[in-house]
């Protein structure tokens, strides 16, 4: 499932290459057929994300809000405008051209036809986008897209988000804090590697019940958390790892297999301590950490 920063990373990319345009909005699939209908040739004014959810604000009061879920992913692909641009969950589908490509002028944008069940899609001037396998595709007003948003916790991604709303929603609960940092009620955008990650670099025990942390430790948390965040949105991959523990050369691009301490490494020694990352399920979700570091 794609993390926050991915969907951060969604938003600018559909302003840059949609936001001003009047869109053509189908839904090859069928299953988006009526909100498709409404937004069809409407303007694209904005796009924001708010944790994993994406809003796809059009002229007329009308939203398009999407969460991709464990399956669903946006694919791209246009003219030389479309460079760079990169699917979300799913394989990279870039620097197509459908025209033109004898050398000559390109004529109107003409889109292949869809492949697979694609719930929505989006043609601009230069490029499209389409949306497959989602767990949430709507339409809803203004009003009704910010009470879904209201109903997130804060966004470590929003320069303005207060942290205090989930200081207090940890302190008063008795849940784990490996449960707390998943609940998108309570912590919007954290997936399963960002919580592993924050939570070892914090020396947290994910089993410590919320209620028993100190507000500045949360803080830490949630500093943490910001910091992490960052990074993945601006390299587009996630990177928890300082330099001083990663095993590969100390030049270029950070190996897969260095990019963690914990995440997905159980049986191997901690890159700290030598003891062996352990996992178990909590809540349905894979958790890993490493009993000696995070006691």
């Amino acid at each position: 499932m794609p993390e926050g920063h991915s969907v951060h990373r969604l938003a600018r990319q559909f302003a840059d290459c949609f936001v001003g345009q009047a869109l053509s909005v189908s839904s090859p699939q069928g299953r988006f057929a009526d909100g498709a209908a409404v937004l069809d040739g409407a303007v694209l004014e904005a796009a924001r994300a708010h944790g994993k959810q994406l809003f796809l604000c059009f002229a007329g009061d009308r939203v398009l809000r999407s969460h991709l879920g464990l399956y669903g992913a946006w694919t791209f692909g246009g003219t030389e405008r479309f460079r760079g641009a990169s699917s979300i969950g799913a394989p990279r589908r870039i620097g197509e051209r459908e025209a033109g490509d004898d050398g000559g002028p390109a004529g109107p944008l003409l889109p292949p036809p869809p492949v697979g069940a694609v719930r929505v899609r989006l043609v601009g001037d230069e490029g499209w986008a389409d949306l497959r396998g989602p767990t949430l595709c709507v339409l809803e007003t203004r009003q009704e897209a910010e009470g879904a948003r209201a109903r997130l916790g804060p966004d470590p991604l929003d320069p303005g988000a207060d942290p205090a709303p989930f200081v207090s929603a940890v302190r008063r609960s008795r849940r784990s804090v490996g449960a707390l940092l998943m609940d998108q009620s309570v912590l919007a955008g954290v997936g399963n590697i960002f919580r592993a990650e924050s939570l070892f670099r914090c020396g947290l025990d994910p089993a410590a019940p919320g209620r028993s942390l100190e507000e500045d430790t949360l803080q830490q948390l949630w500093a943490e958390n910001v910091a992490l965040m960052r990074t993945g949105a601006r390299l587009g991959r996630i990177v928890t790892t300082d330099p001083a523990d990663r095993t590969g050369p100390g030049r270029g691009a950070v190996r897969r297999e260095d990019a963690h301490y914990v995440y997905q490494r159980q049986g191997l020694p901690c890159r700290r301590c030598a003891t062996p990352v352990a996992m178990r399920e909590l809540e349905g979700r894979t958790l890993f950490w490493c009993p000696s570091c995070q006691r």
